[in-house]
């Protein structure tokens, strides 16, 4: 019986340590009837990228702003790390934050600022101790993790959309995030760009070891990033699998995303 409940707290302890974000029975209404989520269920396991699908207003990017509380549900549970972030304080929420990177669609970018400017700017918020040597250092290696450290001294307004958005990476990258949440990384890309920063996701998941999750419309995104999808239909989780698995569904409304 004592080894019966020691396995079983072992492989508790083992699947806590595998599950990064755990959300439960989401929910979340605007204006008083507009039911974006109405009971989302899932789960992201530790080094897995996971996609979520859904038309326009499926409340895909309201999911992952909960997540980090920028928006507040109206009911369910939200575990991050182990932690359910719904019932944090100011500050233990923030020492959560730090840990998740958040690429907004923008890029998000503080216009009057340079590039170095804007990746000093969050990393000084966040570990004032730094020198100023320290500081251009971590600048320098968290620009040449996207391929941009010769774009250290340009200003946002140089700076073309896709390189906008691997800056605004450079930016979550450089407080080293385990969990990092992508909010439509493709959009308003041209093909050949969106291809690149899908493989950069890919590259950052190998040499970073992070857990992801990914908002995207672009399916040819979804296909390279995805280790599994699942889609958002009417405020909930509606179906799930792989690319190859969703696309050969029996679900005609799911195919439709794949044609």
């Amino acid at each position: 019986m004592i080894e019966e409940k020691e396995n079983i707290a072992t492989k508790a302890k083992a699947k806590e340590q595998r599950t990064m974000i755990e959300i439960k029975d989401l929910h979340k209404t605007f204006g008083g009837e507009n039911h974006v989520l109405q009971g989302v269920n899932l789960t992201v396991n530790k080094g897995e990228d996971l996609v979520i699908l859904g038309r326009s207003g499926s409340g895909k990017s309201v999911t992952i702003k909960c997540i980090v509380g920028l928006i507040e549900p109206d009911k369910g549970e939200i575990n991050v790390f182990g932690e359910n972030v719904l019932h944090l304080n100011k500050s233990e929420l923030n020492e959560i934050r730090v840990r998740i990177g958040f690429l907004f669609q923008s890029g998000a970018l503080y216009d009057s600022m340079s590039v170095r400017e804007n990746l000093a700017f969050t990393l000084r918020k966040h570990q004032r101790d730094l020198s100023k040597d320290e500081v251009e250092n971590q600048v320098i290696e968290a620009l040449e993790s996207v391929g941009l450290a010769d774009a250290i001294d340009k200003m946002p307004s140089e700076l073309s959309g896709g390189m906008q958005k691997r800056i605004g990476l450079a930016r979550t990258l450089i407080l080293k995030p385990e969990i990092i949440l992508y909010d439509e990384p493709t959009t308003g890309l041209d093909t050949i760009t969106s291809r690149e920063i899908s493989e950069l996701i890919l590259d950052i998941k190998h040499k970073r070891k992070t857990t992801s999750i990914i908002i995207t419309h672009d399916m040819a995104c979804a296909k390279l990033t995805a280790d599994r999808i699942m889609v958002l239909k009417e405020g909930v989780i509606h179906a799930e699998g792989t690319y190859e698995e969703l696309e050969k569904s029996d679900d005609e409304w799911v195919r439709s995303f794949f044609e």
